[in-house]
């Protein structure tokens, strides 16, 4: 179980919080991307916005309503700039401001100065350049779109962040949740969450039913197949907890790799229960 980051900021300051916390985690680093493939209309706010009008072979309606999130992406960073912003506050927003912050580079509309960008006195929004592209799914006729709008793929290597959860104990869990509620999306934050829960309460069920005792790791893994799924009621409804073979097995290796259990001869001993 796991959170994943491409960005930079958001990496140190979950980082920060989880240490402060206590929470146990890894943190792993590889090199990652993010490419889109599709096509690109240029020229000023205007301009584009009559080339959306008259294209061809392609869904209008759909890049009417891009085109619409891009300039009111557009105005949110320059509220934001007119008045001058750190960088890193801003990327912490998403991706897409680093490519809307590079656009404006390009038209030479914004300074840099000590970590803070500002759009320089005078500019004039409407005359500025800006590139809109869209996916390829949207053009259904080629040949017709391409009058207009030009191919266009777009490639970025940059490292990502992998935090790999190690905790089972529930408290830390739901303190884990409160602050990658900060840093992530809320439904891929639940998905995250309610892994580890069941994953907690499935380790804690294993650790149970071992007792003092050593007991066959293909008998276990059997028997806990044969009581899936695990559903368990709540204040607030049912959590249903499903797993296959293979995924008991693989919450014995963490449990041995976490130190509360040892598998020796096919035999799992308990070492330590949850705290």
């Amino acid at each position: 179980m796991r959170f994943v980051t491409k960005n930079e900021a958001v990496r140190k300051s979950f980082l920060e919080d989880l240490r402060k916390e206590g929470i146990k985690f890894e943190l792993h680093e590889r090199l990652g991307y993010e490419a889109f493939v599709g096509y690109l209309l240029e020229g000023t706010l205007e301009e584009i916005s009559a080339q959306i009008d008259v294209i061809e072979g392609a869904d209008r309606e759909a890049l009417r309503e891009g085109f619409l999130s891009f300039r009111e992406s557009l105005n949110h960073i320059l509220e934001h700039i007119k008045v001058g912003e750190r960088f890193e506050t801003l990327i912490q927003e998403g991706p897409w401001v680093a490519e809307l912050l590079d656009q404006l580079t390009r038209n030479g509309a914004i300074e840099y100065s000590d970590g803070v960008i500002k759009l320089r006195e005078g500019v004039d929004v409407t005359k500025l350049h800006f590139e809109f592209k869209f996916p390829f799914n949207l053009v259904h006729s080629p040949e017709s779109a391409e009058k207009i709008a030009k191919q266009f793929a777009f490639t970025d290597l940059a490292m990502e962040y992998e935090f790999e959860i190690l905790e089972l104990d529930i408290a830390k869990i739901n303190t884990l949740g409160k602050i990658a509620s900060r840093y992530f999306p809320e439904d891929y934050l639940l998905r995250v969450y309610f892994a580890l829960i069941g994953r907690s309460i499935l380790a804690g069920e294993i650790l149970k039913s071992l007792g003092n005792e050593k007991v066959p790791e293909e008998e276990l893994v059997k028997a806990f197949v044969r009581a899936s799924p695990i559903s368990i009621p709540t204040e607030k409804g049912t959590l249903v907890i499903n797993y296959s073979p293979k995924a008991v097995e693989e919450v014995l290796r963490f449990l041995k790799r976490t130190g509360y259990v040892e598998i020796k001869a096919g035999k799992v001993k308990k070492l330590k229960d949850l705290v």
